[in-house]
């Protein structure tokens, strides 16, 4: 047994060595000294199908030490996934399902892109929560329909990160014991030695955040490290940390050097590490009879899992129907029948409102309908009105509610909610000011690369703010989610048309960050605004001047729509017939028809753009001749109202400025 299980090591370790060198590019240190963890949870703790990657209830495996790619695309060959040989040796080729480093979607069985340290750890962290739910909502007596874990294999580089010191304090801080991290700990990062940078006690500071912390002495030592797993699975009330000391580059000229992590080893290197270890110099990724016996063994164990899992739950739906139907819809992503009716409608007789505040009542609203509905603020739910009343907390020991208490932890946050909407069967959301967006930054790049139903809810969205300051006030951050290709960006310009937007961002599929207002806006009435067609457009035409032939367009979004259309009176009582157009999200409107795009844009006429932002990118929609009033500079702290109009956001200035385009030259 023992001999056939070190074939199965050596199988890993090489197979990865073979790709790297093929490649002649790849990190082939970390596979060498992390492989026989891998196995023995791959072997004898994992419960997954690999003719069936996505049944609901598999444990969740993460890389998120992405670097060793070529060891999980070794692990998923051998288990019989669909990754042929001839993929590994295509590694890190165009277009092959083996990149550099694991992209969701693109290669069967990677639950998450990883490689920015730290971020897999993080979605992990996420992924328990969400199993975590569906568990305290779904199970019955007799019926364990949710019942896996999550596993997640991290370096040293993971563990320097401050979005894993993050995630770590708040999956202690809810006990979630479905979580297990494996810290391949060997004391070598892309520099030289962690003591160059890092030399903390790792085991003492994850007990701290009230992990359960198990330490292997030597990785090597399958045994060892199959206890502390089975010890893991015995936990029932906190996270568990594995701290397993291994030998980067085991075997090879460069073991405990810095040298093996993120270059081949050679054919030299290569050779010696094979004598080394007693595996053969050739064929190239050369796998014995014995180890595949091993790894399909593990394959057939994981479909009857799956399958027993398929048999309890056809009895499940049999005695618990609807909560099977609800279940089944909700790991589809789907929505219910219906579930747009309950979203409301405001009245501009009810005055002015923020945007956050009429995104908070749309949000409860669609929480009734949408049980999977879940998140929270980075400790702002006050303030960004995301709290869904009467729907309990997430706590450590009260595990069905749905309101998530992440702290401030806006980058853990953000992750976290990625990994929620990569286990599926919740859609979960994360909100704070639009200022710390940039805290959330590597999470939000990643979830559009992943095109995971991440929702994000940005407040407090522009000077308008007020009185905090230019700390507290964005200006270059709208423009740089933009900048994030897949990633949908929707500033609606008063509550209607943020219940719209809402509603965009549940069919959405891919990342959808809302921008909204702390200062109360006019509120547009639906009955005269083409709303409900026009935000899922992108841009509108909100408004046409009487004749219908217009001499200017001005265009905007959010908080300076309600001041573009003031500026349209002003400008008709002075003979200037404006367009105003709302454009609530560039990336919307961008997938819109050219005619479309151009029946709103009017060429032709000259354009004025506003936008209590960067000007950046604006020149896209204003063209040569047109303009941009936006904010090429910091704010500043007064009242918001004060600020806007001493920064050049005022109706006059907007009207003067449109004059200018109309009338070059004339006062």
């Amino acid at each position: 047994m023992e001999d056939v299980e070190q074939l199965c090591v050596d199988a890993i370790r090489f197979m990865a060595v073979d790709a790297v060198e093929k490649a002649k590019s790849g990190h082939p240190g970390m596979p060498l000294g992390a492989a026989p963890m891998a196995f023995v949870l791959w072997d004898r703790f994992l419960r997954h199908d690999p003719a069936d990657p996505g049944w609901p209830d598999r444990d969740r495996f993460v890389l998120s030490a992405g670097h060793a790619s070529a060891m999980l695309y070794a692990l998923l060959n051998l288990h019989g996934y669909d990754l042929p040989l001839s993929e590994l040796q295509r590694f890190r080729q165009w277009g092959s399902k083996t990149p550099g480093h694991p992209e969701h979607g693109d290669t069967p069985g990677v639950e998450a892109t990883t490689g920015p340290l730290g971020q897999g750890f993080a979605m992990a962290v996420g992924m328990a929560l969400a199993e975590r739910s569906l568990a305290a909502g779904f199970n019955r007596p007799g019926f364990q329909v949710v019942g896996h874990r999550t596993f997640v294999l991290c370096s040293d580089g993971d563990m320097m990160e401050g979005v894993c010191s993050e995630a770590a304090s708040l999956a202690g801080r809810l006990g979630l014991a479905g979580l297990v991290c494996l810290y391949d700990s060997n004391r070598v990062s892309l520099e030289g030695p962690t003591d160059l940078s890092f030399n903390e006690d790792v085991a003492r500071r994850f007990e701290a955040y009230r992990w359960r912390v198990e330490r292997v002495a030597d990785g090597n030592d399958l045994e060892a490290v199959a206890a502390a797993l089975a010890s893991a699975n015995r936990e029932a009330g906190r996270p568990t940390l594995i701290v397993v000391s291994t030998h980067i580059g085991f075997g090879s000229p460069k073991q405990d050097s810095f040298e093996s992590h993120g270059e081949p080893l050679g054919p030299e290197g290569v050779k010696s590490a094979k004598t080394k270890l007693g595996w053969p110099l050739e064929p190239a990724f050369h796998v014995p009879e014995e180890a595949r016996r091993r790894f399909a063994d593990a394959a057939r164990r994981g479909a009857d899992i799956s399958r027993r899992w398929r048999a309890l739950f056809k009895e499940y739906a049999a005695r618990h129907p609807d909560l099977a139907a609800r279940f089944e819809r909700a790991m589809k992503a789907e929505l219910p029948e219906g579930w747009a009716a309950g979203v409301p409608s405001f009245s501009a007789e009810q005055g002015p409102l923020a945007t956050r505040d009429a995104s908070g009542k749309v949000l409860n609203a669609l929480a009734c309908v949408v049980p999977e509905l879940m998140g929270g603020s980075a400790d702002l739910s006050p303030s960004t009105k995301t709290r869904l009343a009467g729907a309990g907390d997430v706590t450590e020991a009260a595990t069905e509610g749905r309101n998530i208490h992440f702290g401030v932890r806006e980058h853990a946050m953000a992750a976290a909610v990625n990994g929620m909407a990569l286990h599926g069967g919740v859609r979960p959301f994360g909100a704070t000011f639009l200022v710390f967006s940039d805290y959330m930054r590597p999470a939000i790049r990643l979830s559009a690369l992943m095109r995971c139903r991440s929702l994000f809810v940005f407040t407090h969205d522009s000077v308008g703010l007020g009185e905090d300051g230019p700390t507290h006030q964005p200006v270059e951050h709208l423009m740089s989610l933009r900048a994030v290709p897949g990633l949908t960006v929707l500033r609606p310009a008063d509550a209607n048309e943020t219940a719209a937007a809402w509603r965009v961002a549940l069919l959405r599929r891919g990342p959808v960050a809302l921008v909204l207002t702390r200062q109360k806006l006019p509120v547009l009435d639906p009955a005269r605004y083409p709303i409900a067609d026009g935000v899922p457009a992108g841009a509108y035409v909100l408004a046409e001047p009487e004749g219908g032939k217009p001499d200017v367009a001005l265009l905007a979004s959010g908080s300076e729509v309600s001041l573009v259309l003031a500026a349209a009176g002003v400008l008709a009582g002075r003979g200037v017939a404006a367009r105003v157009v709302s454009m609530p999200s560039w990336e919307l409107f961008r997938e819109q028809s050219a005619a479309y795009r151009e029946q709103v844009l009017s060429p032709g006429i000259p354009r004025l753009a506003v936008e209590a932002g960067v000007s950046l990118g604006w020149s896209e929609f204003v063209g040569d001749t047109g303009r941009v009033i936006g904010l090429d500079r910091f704010g500043a702290s007064a009242p918001g109202e004060a600020a806007l109009e001493r920064l050049g956001f005022g109706v006059e200035n907007v009207a003067s400025a449109a004059l200018g385009l109309v009338r070059p030259g004339r006062p």
